[in-house]
């Protein structure tokens, strides 16, 4: 088997061997200083030990002007210096002049040797002019080398070029036709409208004579908004390998730097980058990260740093030609943030909403998703669509990958549905806690509160259909209950209703059939108060306030004020209280009503712990109300049958009429209003 070679790590390029270059200064002064204990005295001092035999060597530094005394060991006591083990003391002094040392030095060696004590040894010594420049200006020199290697890495890297010059110059990840991006609209499963409009761009990339010959203007800039999850990043990625022309991407965190200036700096070099580049297309991803509205900073204008980096974007944008052939795309979630000016015609013309997929977009996806998972033949794609409504696209990537392996942990050479099953109750409700024990009550207890649920549902018109309901305890849940909500374009106030209804089911069952209720609630409760809030507030439901609303759509106009009086907020609080008690006592109706059916779910689940939609039909019976998927569904189908009829019959084919699409408007949390609908 061949050994894969690592890569070498360059030495240089680690910012550890400059410590050790300081190491190594730091050691060589120590050791170039003489390890003798040294006193400093005056020159008669100097001159008085020397008459006095205490010195037994000179050392003259003629450059410095400095005389060093080697003492023998009684001159040492006479001067009461103390040595540690071999060391030697030393007196220092400054001399008069070299050849006044020379004089001195013959009368003491004559003074000495009439005594009959040894004569004074002398050496001369001139220092180097490289160790004075190094003892000097070497701490200096250490300190420069390091703040450049510093300045090098916050650059970039040691190939960025610039050091901390370059701080303003944007780095976008460039794609084109020699890069590996090989996702293309094929990769892109759904989202039907939105690539029609982002295929017109690329379109105008490639032909742009086409357009321009007709007078026509294509649109500077489109704006992907949509949910997180759906696809706004994957479409991006694929205008850049469908278009064949440079891509230029960046996030709009990398805009943010804790220097003043730099923002708007990167975002001039971007478009000049993208215009040298051009034709070409720039994709900023979380754009909401720079360009929230002005004068909304949550800091209370501690910093504007980020609106002056808005700002040059927003000069930028609308500085380019007519037909420069220079696009630019964003991604957000947070549309409702962006300033409006980033959204006029002429920076953003357009705003591609990319939503949550419908039934058919899933089966799509689910197909994209499984290309490389071993699934088993049986699997229905359509039965998996149907358990995950109100999935986005990364939802269904995940839950593919889950099933794999929870196929693989059990050994399976296949994923089979089970292990589908177990992904999604995986990723709605987290971690199965096999560990959490119930007693014989409790285990009572939670079956009536998720039975009261599915019973109640299932009998509303506009309730939401069972798919799964357990009392199997997973994160902080004790239990949960999936349905299929309607994927509708049209809500009704009666859906808003109903909704309330199926939420305090519950709570009400629990108390119709225990004679006691717990804090499981907590969580219906909160869902059913918010959704009775909005009507009330929002949607003008309650007699007492018809028509009003009082919903700030773009979070700005309200501030910390309330839009109402203090009589309006009583009589609000009045309002929601009554419909959600009034939901309340008709849930109780249905459930005494259905008492002998709702006892049968409940049993049931204490058995299985499990119960399923055949498991419901076969209890309470189908349906009064027929799916609005299923016929949305059908209309899809009708006109897919009459467009193929009328491509067989005419023998010159023409433009198949574009298939109605249905905006799923699924509202998992009812405490947020659906969208407006425009007119």
């Amino acid at each position: 088997m061949q050994q894969i070679k690592k890569p070498k790590k360059n030495i240089f390029s680690s910012i550890l061997w400059i410590y050790v270059l300081i190491g190594l200064f730091l050691v060589g002064l120590f050791y170039s200083q003489d390890s003798a204990v040294s006193k400093e005295v005056k020159w008669s001092e100097f001159e008085a030990a020397a008459l006095k035999g205490d010195i037994e060597s000179v050392v003259v530094h003629s450059d410095d002007r400095k005389a060093e005394g080697v003492l023998t060991k009684n001159g040492a006591k006479n001067q009461k210096i103390e040595t540690k083990g071999q060391g030697k003391a030393t007196l220092n002094t400054i001399i008069p002049s070299t050849d006044k040392v020379d004089d001195s030095i013959d009368g003491w060696n004559a003074v000495l040797t009439q005594e009959g004590k040894p004569a004074i040894t002398v050496e001369y010594k001139q220092s180097s002019g490289f160790t004075k420049i190094l003892y000097y200006f070497g701490p200096i020199l250490i300190f420069i080398i390091f703040m450049v290697l510093i300045s090098r890495r916050m650059g970039g890297g040691a190939g960025s070029g610039g050091g901390i010059f370059s701080v303003g110059k944007s780095k976008p990840k460039v794609f084109d036709k020699n890069n590996n991006n090989n996702v293309t609209f094929k990769d892109v499963a759904g989202l039907a409208e939105a690539k029609i409009e982002i295929q017109e761009i690329v379109e105008f990339l490639k032909n742009p004579k086409r357009y321009t010959e007709l007078g026509a203007k294509i649109p500077k800039g489109a704006l992907l908004v949509g949910p997180p999850g759906t696809g706004k990043t994957l479409l991006a990625k694929a205008v850049a390998g469908e278009a064949g022309v440079p891509f230029l991407s960046m996030s709009g965190s990398d805009f943010v730097e804790m220097f003043v200036g730099v923002g708007a700096a990167r975002v001039r070099d971007l478009f000049k980058q993208a215009k040298e580049k051009a034709p070409c297309i720039v994709f900023i991803d979380e754009i909401d990260a720079v360009g929230r509205a002005r004068g909304k900073n949550p800091n209370m204008g501690s910093n504007d740093e980020r609106e002056n980096t808005l700002n040059q974007m927003l000069t930028e944008m609308d500085g380019f030609g007519t037909n420069n052939g220079v696009i630019i795309l964003a991604a957000t979630n947070r549309a409702d943030m962006l300033d409006k000016a980033l959204l006029r015609p002429g920076r953003f013309d357009r705003q591609i909403y990319v939503d949550l997929p419908e039934l058919s977009d899933r089966v799509e996806i689910f197909n994209v998703h499984l290309r490389n998972i071993k699934v088993n033949a049986t699997i229905d794609i359509e039965h998996l669509a149907r358990q995950t409504p109100g999935f986005s696209g990364a939802d269904i990537a995940n839950v593919c990958n889950e099933a794999a392996l929870i196929a693989a942990r059990n050994n399976k050479q296949e994923v089979e549905i089970a292990d589908f099953r177990a992904a999604i109750d995986r990723v709605i409700g987290g971690l199965e806690k096999s560990s959490k024990v119930f007693t014989k009550d409790e285990k009572f207890a939670i079956a009536t509160h998720e039975a009261g649920h599915a019973t109640v549902s299932w009998m509303l018109e506009f309730g939401e259909p069972l798919v799964k309901v357990t009392i199997v305890p997973r994160g902080r849940a004790q239990g949960y209950a999936m349905y299929a909500p309607e994927e509708r374009q049209y809500y009704p106030t009666q859906a808003y209703i109903d909704k309330i209804c199926s939420l305090v089911a519950g709570r009400a069952a629990e108390d119709l059939f225990t004679g006691q209720i717990s804090l499981g609630a907590f969580d219906d409760l909160e869902k059913a108060t918010k959704a009775a809030l909005s009507l009330v507030a929002y949607y003008g439901y309650s007699d007492k306030l018809k028509n009003i609303n009082y919903y700030d759509s773009n979070g700005q106009t309200y501030g910390f004020a309330k839009p109402y009086s203090e009589h309006t907020a009583k009589v609000i609080d009045e309002e929601v209280a009554r419909i959600v008690n009034e939901q309340y006592e008709r849930a109780k109706e249905i459930l005494r009503q259905y008492a002998d059916q709702h006892n049968k779910i409940r049993d049931l689940l204490v058995e299985r712990e499990s119960v399923f939609t055949e498991d419901v039909k076969a209890i309470l019976g189908e349906r009064q109300w027929k799916s609005r998927t299923d016929e949305i569904m059908a209309i899809k189908d009708e006109v897919n049958r009459n467009s193929d009829s009328q491509t067989e019959t005419q023998p010159t084919p023409t433009p198949t009429p574009a298939t109605p699409s249905v905006d799923e408007n699924e509202d998992d949390d009812p405490g947020t209003p659906p969208p407006f609908v425009k007119p």
